[in-house]
């Protein structure tokens, strides 16, 4: 998604608000991951009311998205990992979220540097078991909508979304002129990340706080898998949404309250 997108969404839904450049002093980074056939620009109707609260906030775009040109070829799912941690250094004390894919980010984040993630927030996102990937997990979730959309170009390492499905699975709660931009918009997602598994442990995965965001209108990730995931996940706190795939979209103000009441 693009920034217009989330600006045009910031209209419809009469979302105004001025951010504050001070940051709290017992306020936690939080740290901000989009999902597949997204981009950074996902936060943008969600980050100002974040930083209106004083909240430190740091929003990473993955390689191969939004603006970004990088080769599908040169991207792994590592390369999403060093990324959230390089923009992450030596902080600590991080709030770190995931939307949809990025939740398969973030879990491998927070195994390579437990010390420095306070807590995992997963926003209608996978939630790994060890060895699990994206698509692993996608076959078993039969409530979704995304497969009978799905084309895999193996010859050019991309993972495709037709646009006529494209308002359905991820936005079906926003305004037209929104899911029209996104069906018109939408990119082909890089393919070997999302088949790629994840390597976690219980010394350094388990030993972090998780939470759950459920999106309950969800046709990308159903509603189901989700409980399911969180039942398999030991997630220590549940929040629910009555949204579809893309809450930062069609209620950011709830999501910001949740995402504040964690960080604090």
């Amino acid at each position: 998604m693009k920034t217009a997108i989330l600006l045009l969404a910031m209209s419809v839904f009469g979302f105004t608000t001025q951010a504050q450049n001070t940051i709290s002093k017992n306020s936690k980074t939080i740290v901000l991951v989009h999902g597949a056939w997204s981009d950074a620009s996902s936060w943008d109707a969600v980050i100002p009311l974040l930083k209106a609260q004083g909240e430190e906030v740091i929003n990473v775009n993955l390689a191969g998205h939004g603006k970004d040109t990088t080769s599908f070829a040169a991207i792994t799912f590592q390369t999403y990992v060093d990324q959230v941690k390089a923009a992450i250094g030596n902080r600590t004390n991080i709030v770190l979220v995931g939307h949809s894919f990025g939740g398969m980010v973030i879990s491998q984040v927070a195994e390579e540097m437990p010390s420095q993630v306070k807590e995992l927030v997963y926003l209608a996102a996978a939630l790994p078991g060890d060895g699990a990937s994206l698509l692993s997990l996608a076959k078993q979730d039969s409530g979704s909508h995304i497969g009978k959309a799905l084309t895999i170009d193996q010859e050019h390492g991309a993972a495709i979304i037709a646009q006529d499905a494209v308002a359905d699975i991820f936005a079906a709660d926003a305004p037209q002129q929104v899911q029209d931009y996104l069906s018109a918009n939408i990119k082909p997602e890089p393919l070997v990340p999302l088949a790629t598994p994840v390597r976690l442990t219980d010394k350094n995965f388990g030993s972090v706080k998780k939470v759950y965001i459920h999106t309950m209108d969800d046709h990308a990730i159903s509603y189901p898998a989700q409980q399911f995931m969180v039942k398999a996940g030991e997630v220590a706190k549940v929040y629910s949404l009555p949204s579809s795939h893309t809450p930062f979209i069609s209620m950011p103000g709830k999501l910001a309250a949740i995402l504040l009441a964690e960080s604090r």
